[in-house]
């Protein structure tokens, strides 16, 4: 049985949008696949971008490598939806959506996760951990830094 195999065996079908992968984004999901998180640094300035661009927003090289980050940050704002926009999270509600300000630098939207919605605070100390959602896809969330869920 094939790695994707048994991991689709154990998931739950999941209903809410995902993204479309291409070959831009694809390295990004690779590595939260494969638990890391991982950005494009700009080989001309060494600029950490994201999201994904085929530019760099500083110096406009197009050169780039995929470089891994720690993963730690703060939250940066957040807020706590009571309405289900889409059907994948009327079972959800609420639910918190978080800018979090990566250590360095880039700033990235998710879930602070293990926590009640409401208790998410601008200033939290959070690390990334990873949703396996598809077999293809695992999503970064995030957590209060040093808590386990």
């Amino acid at each position: 049985m094939t790695e994707s195999a048994k991991l689709e065996s154990v998931l739950p079908e999941y209903n809410k949008p995902l993204p479309v992968l291409t070959d831009d984004n694809r390295p990004f999901w690779d590595a939260c696949r494969g638990g890391r998180l991982s950005f494009q640094c700009c080989s001309g300035c060494g600029h950490l971008r994201y999201p994904i661009s085929p530019f760099c927003p500083e110096c406009l090289s197009a050169d780039f490598a995929w470089n891994p980050v720690s993963g730690r940050g703060t939250v940066f704002a957040s807020v706590v939806f009571h309405q289900a926009y889409h059907p994948g999270f009327k079972g959800e509600v609420p639910y918190n959506v978080a800018l979090i300000q990566l250590e360095e630098g880039p700033r990235m939207y998710s879930n602070v996760v293990g926590v009640p919605p409401r208790e998410v605070r601008v200033g939290d100390l959070v690390e990334v951990l990873f949703d396996p959602v598809t077999p293809e896809i695992t999503v970064p969330r995030f957590r209060p830094r040093g808590t386990a869920t």
